[in-house]
């Protein structure tokens, strides 16, 4: 039994010199490594111009109106970045009065051509390239006279344009419609 008891240990301390050797050997061939990638993401810019048919700017304090005048108003949109994008515009109508409404004081003449109505929002039938400018959303303006009474003299009618863009880059319309393009801004 002297004998046997010796082999067994004699086993056992191979044994274990070989697992000490085995994970030594393993650890001696693992690495671990780190790799950090970076992804930039790109923006989009646009300006939205609003000019008068003599070319100049539509002034910031406003005009004033008469019930049945034409305002000469274009708004078009100018890409101010390196990406196409789609686009969708919105007349945003108000009144400096709880009581008065003044979506229906205005009439916007509509550019049909490259502009499309949808949900409230007038979306560009196109891609706005880096450095394009849009075709006019509307160049006029009319002050409802039908609309337009004695209770608002004194009171101020706004028309503000909100703007949105989403990239075309790897985004195509869904269905082919512009409006269904994934990423349009909730309101």
């Amino acid at each position: 039994m002297g004998k046997i008891k010796i082999r067994i240990i004699v086993i056992s301390l191979i044994a274990m010199m070989l697992s000490l050797i085995s994970t030594t050997t393993l650890a001696y061939y693992q690495t671990v490594g780190k790799a950090t990638n970076v992804v930039t993401s790109g923006n989009i810019r646009f300006i939205i111009h609003e000019m008068t048919d003599q070319g100049t700017a539509f002034p910031q304090e406003g005009v004033y109106v008469l019930p049945g005048d034409v305002v000469s108003k274009e708004v078009t949109i100018e890409s101010d970045c390196d990406h196409p994008f789609y686009l969708r515009v919105k007349p945003v109508y108000g009144v400096d009065s709880q009581a008065l409404s003044a979506e229906d004081c205005f009439k916007l003449n509509i550019n049909e051509e490259h502009w499309i109505l949808h949900d409230g929002w007038y979306y560009y039938k196109g891609i706005v390239n880096p450095g394009d400018t849009t075709p006019y959303v509307f160049s006029h303006v009319e002050i409802v006279g039908a609309e337009v009474d004695n209770s608002y003299i004194g009171k101020t009618l706004t028309l503000t344009v909100k703007a949105q863009a989403v990239q075309s880059e790897n985004n195509p319309a869904v269905n082919g419609e512009i409006f269904n393009v994934p990423g349009w801004p909730a309101e």
